[in-house]
């Protein structure tokens, strides 16, 4: 039964990436036209965890909502229409720049109905806006067929009254008749009192506490509008965006600037070590000792790295002091969002940090990258490693190692433990690649953490997960430890670069190690449900510290770890 689930849902997910795909070409659709009754219907069929009580019609999911809200650009649910484009000189007017909580995109509302999007990272972002868009028009039309009866001529109910009327802000409303409207906007949403009270205080903040009432209004008003033809819903895709997106556009121009400033600083014939992770984690392992004028301890203190992640003035304590201490920080222009820090480790003082005991004295060279999204990963490591240009002289960088951190999906474990991957398999497609981690499970004996190792599955799109496929990939021969966005890209881009192209040695070495953001097989583990916090903090640095310990062991000996 799970296995022809399972098939069922990677069906559905293969015909919505290529019904997406055709309609991104094509240019325009309406959410609520053909095309996008075809996306709703199959993300109905495939029912991600992400997205809890999606499937259920008299049910309004909010935690799903809160997700693809913080995602896409405050007030989308006012706009009927959404372009996405590309980088075509928006910022150059006179237009507000919106950018999504938690996700680095600009976004501009250009009058009252339209917002448009700009797409840089690839075909994965665009795929996980539509996927998002198709949820939000899936719940608008719920808030529509809850909020007016519809054998009455379209009547609203007497909880919509009463919703508009707070939504508008038009009065003034006391604690007593907030509650009262919070019940009826509970009964509207087909939830309790209690998990509409906490939505409201997840969604509100200080300067605008009434924002899940505005969202509901809107999304159902919109609805309404869409669905007697007052105003059509409409997504666009902009004639630029369509010719830049698979050309690497982007990553090339992110690339070229890296490496003249590698050129630049006299580094490009250094033996250089690459790391894709966050900006924070090798920065204060190296420097964060000397910067708030501690003494390294022989074990990594994971309470001082928190206490850096909590506190915004000791991370620019540590930010200053490494800039001074001759770490490069290159903030990105190319329109990539992926910041990059070089550092070159024969300048680097490793007697007050946790790597006091290596005897290490080489010239190696660390770059440290932002997380890349999706498929951009592949645009960007391509482009990394292909030979470059300086002064009239083409050289090939001598990349010694190539470590990958990142956060994924754990199906074996909870929050927080650790998965290190021996293949990445490519969902929905028949590519596969296995390959030697220099990382092992017996790196990782922590009597805190848990650590799996074994293969995990590079997924199109996190928000299209559902618990059949993941338990196929878990419980047969696959064994599946874990599901990330970005790891089969990578390994595509290296074995490219050093096994077909020769574009840089075959004698390099590759580390891979996730700490689990989310379970998306465990209720209220999702990636909805929340991020880590400081949770994540031990098994950052504990990655961070391992990564760092077999570069410099590696540098030292000259050998592969």
């Amino acid at each position: 039964m799970v296995n022809s689930r399972a098939r069922e849902t990677t069906e559905a997910i293969e015909r919505l990436y290529v019904s997406m795909r055709h309609l991104f070409y094509r240019g325009f659709f309406k959410p609520s036209g053909i095309s996008g009754e075809s996306l709703r219907n199959l993300l109905l069929t495939i029912n991600p965890e992400i997205y809890g009580t999606m499937g259920i019609p008299n049910k309004v999911e909010l935690n799903g909502l809160l997700y693809v809200l913080d995602r896409l650009p405050e007030g989308i649910e006012e706009c009927s229409f959404i372009h996405l484009t590309s980088d075509e000189g928006f910022e150059k007017g006179s237009f507000e720049v919106i950018v999504p909580k938690k996700r680095r995109r600009n976004c501009y509302r250009i009058d009252e109905h339209q917002m448009n999007i700009e797409v840089l990272l690839g075909r994965s972002e665009i795929y996980d806006i539509l996927t998002h868009l198709t949820f939000l028009y899936i719940e608008a039309d719920k808030v529509r067929n809850l909020a007016f009866v519809s054998d009455e001529n379209d009547k609203p109910t007497r909880a919509w009254k009463i919703i508009e009327e707070v939504a508008k802000g038009e009065k003034k409303f006391s604690r007593k008749e907030k509650e009262v409207a919070l019940i009826h906007l509970s009964s509207l949403l087909g939830r309790t009192f209690d998990e509409t009270l906490e939505a409201y205080n997840n969604f509100g903040d200080d300067k605008n506490p009434d924002r899940l009432f505005k969202i509901i209004y809107h999304l159902g008003n919109e609805s309404f509008n869409d669905d007697k033809k007052i105003r059509e819903r409409e997504v666009h895709f902009s004639a630029i965006l369509r010719e830049r997106v698979g050309h690497h556009f982007f990553g090339e121009k992110w690339a070229n600037k890296v490496k003249s400033v590698l050129a630049e600083n006299n580094l490009h014939m250094r033996p250089l070590h690459i790391i894709s992770a966050n900006m924070h984690s090798v920065k204060n392992m190296l420097y964060g000792n000397d910067a708030l004028g501690k003494k390294a301890t022989k074990n990594v203190d994971y309470k001082m790295y928190e206490e850096i992640s909590n506190k915004k003035s000791l991370q620019e304590k540590v930010l200053s002091h490494s800039l001074e201490a001759g770490l490069i920080s290159i903030d990105d222009q190319s329109g990539s969002n992926i910041a990059v820090q070089l550092i070159d480790l024969s300048k680097t003082d490793l007697k007050n940090t946790p790597f006091s005991g290596i005897k290490f004295s080489g010239d190696d060279v660390v770059m440290v990258f932002d997380y890349a999204f999706g498929e951009q990963a592949y645009e960007i490591m391509d482009e990394l490693l292909r030979p470059y240009d300086y002064n009239g002289e083409i050289y090939t960088m001598k990349v010694k190692s190539i470590s990958i951190m990142g956060k994924a999906g754990i199906l074996m474990g909870e929050k927080g433990d650790i998965m290190i991957p021996t293949s990445h398999v490519f969902e929905g497609t028949a590519d596969n690649y296995p390959f030697h981690n220099a990382l092992q499970l017996s790196d990782f004996q922590d009597d805190e953490l848990q650590a799996f190792e074994g293969g995990m599955v590079t997924v199109l799109g996190t928000s299209l997960q559902n618990k059949d496929i993941l338990k196929y990939f878990m419980e047969t021969s696959w064994k599946a430890i874990g599901l990330e966005m970005e790891g089969a890209h990578y390994q595509k881009a290296i074995q490219v670069a050093s096994k077909i192209r020769h574009h840089i040695s075959e004698d390099l070495f590759v580390m891979y190690a996730y700490y689990a953001s989310d379970n998306p097989l465990e209720t209220g583990s999702t990636l909805s449900s929340g991020g880590l916090g400081l949770t994540g903090v031990k098994p950052t640095y504990l990655i961070t510290y391992r990564i760092l310990e077999k570069i410099l062991e590696s540098a030292k000996t000259g050998t592969k770890k």
